[in-house]
């Protein structure tokens, strides 16, 4: 791997920051042909705290960008469930499969497999991105066509552009620990208490990660026991693995992610709340997005790509926020996916976007405040659109001419 190669002075693509999404953007960026140079301040493998898990369309980014991790260090994850005392809820994902990896392990795979195209990789790097027009890595000028903002939520590549959030959600604490434990499940599992989640992600064979998600002090390992008794007990006498780190979980949406010559991707870009899982699916999808727009020469196709990707994200993570805060709604919603399990399976691909690419967030939002409400009662002619029929165990999504003209249809 290239460390602090000679001083760099020309590329077509400065990408400022090292994780995942600088990564995957500059991998991105080479597909098209470009000659791409990276820098960070610090030193691989770079770590965050996070739950580790990759839902499928972060696999398949994943592997778009020739990153195929060794079976014997990720963990195949066939879906979601959701405990709370008695209840229990599971969903798979409708296609392909998720994984639990380690982000030291993604870390290196994205860091090796961009050094092997030729990316340019500048680690314990100066970075001067004070202004765009006058980047200097390492204290040298760098003459480039575009530049990637990939220097995460505090971005000083956003602020040195004027872009400020336009909104935030609450900010919550996570903090995560590995334990050496064989996985006894292969769904990423969230267990809810009062207002925080604990979620479980198998990594490895022999290895789990434990993230704890809450408000302020709520997020703390030491809870798990009163909190979360029945994964105590699971945890109990398992070795931990490494230091327990913490971060700040939010959500976060700007309202233009490019300005000039400039684009940002990853956290820079805007914050999924870590209570929907999506957060490195994210970025390796914008990556993705981004170099098809460095391809064609058009930021504006990232910008459209981007809104696209982060609505129904945000909209999940504002559903769930709401439902781990009130006690009798969460009860009323666990309750109704654990009696109608094709009911959570449609949530799930409609969060993914699997079962019709046309869906729209309101949508979401439909099924998701009358699952708050307790479940679905049976459908009527006025209800329509989006309407769960317990008798035949589907839910639609369209419009309610396009629901009725089809249940006219089927009638006949």
């Amino acid at each position: 791997m290239v460390s602090l190669g000679g001083p760099v002075t020309e590329a077509d693509v400065l990408v400022i920051g090292g994780g995942p999404a600088g990564l995957a953007a500059a991998l991105a960026a080479r597909e098209q042909g470009l000659s791409v140079v990276l820098a960070d301040r610090g030193q691989p493998p770079l770590d965050k705290a996070c739950g580790e898990g990759l839902l499928p369309d972060g696999v398949a980014a994943l592997q778009g960008a020739g990153v195929e991790p060794n079976p014997r260090e990720a963990f195949p994850l066939r879906g979601i469930r959701f405990i709370e005392a008695d209840l229990a809820a599971e969903a798979s994902f409708p296609e392909g499969h998720g994984l639990g990896l380690r982000r030291t392990r993604l870390h290196r795979l994205l860091a090796e497999r961009a050094h092997d195209v030729g990316v340019k990789l500048h680690w314990r790097t100066q970075i001067d991105a004070d202004d765009p027009d006058r980047m200097r890595i390492g204290g040298r000028a760098v003459d480039c066509r575009w530049i990637v903002g990939a220097d995460g939520v505090q971005s000083r590549i956003r602020r040195a552009i004027g872009l400020a959030p336009a909104w935030t959600g609450p900010r919550r604490i996570g903090v995560r620990q590995h334990f050496r434990l064989r996985p006894w499940s292969d769904f990423v599992e969230v267990h809810w208490c009062r207002g925080t989640q604990a979620y479980v992600t198998p990594v490895g064979t022999d290895e789990v990660c434990i993230a704890v998600l809450g408000g302020g002090a709520a997020a703390r390992l030491a809870d798990i026991t009163t909190m979360f008794p029945a994964l105590a007990r699971r945890l109990s006498g398992a070795e931990r693995i490494g230091p327990m780190r913490g971060a700040v979980s939010a959500s976060l949406s700007l309202r233009a992610v490019s300005r000039g010559k400039v684009a940002l991707v990853g956290d820079a870009s805007g914050m999924v709340d870590a209570i929907t899982g999506e957060g490195v699916s994210l970025a390796l999808q914008q990556a993705t997005a981004l170099g098809v727009a460095f391809g064609i020469g058009d930021l504006t196709r990232y910008e459209a790509a981007h809104r696209r990707m982060l609505r129904r994200p945000l909209l999940m993570a504002r559903l769930l926020l709401l439902m781990g805060a009130h006690d009798r709604l969460r009860h009323s919603a666990l309750r109704a996916l654990a009696e109608r399990p094709r009911l959570f399976e449609h949530l799930l691909a409609v969060h993914l976007d699997r079962r019709n690419p046309a869906a729209r967030p309101f949508e979401l939002c439909r099924l998701g405040l009358r699952l708050l409400q307790g479940g679905l009662p049976p459908l009527t002619e006025a209800q329509g659109a989006a309407g769960f029929a317990p008798e035949r165990q589907e839910v639609w999504i369209g419009s309610r001419e396009q629901y009725l003209g089809r249940s006219a249809e089927r009638d006949s």
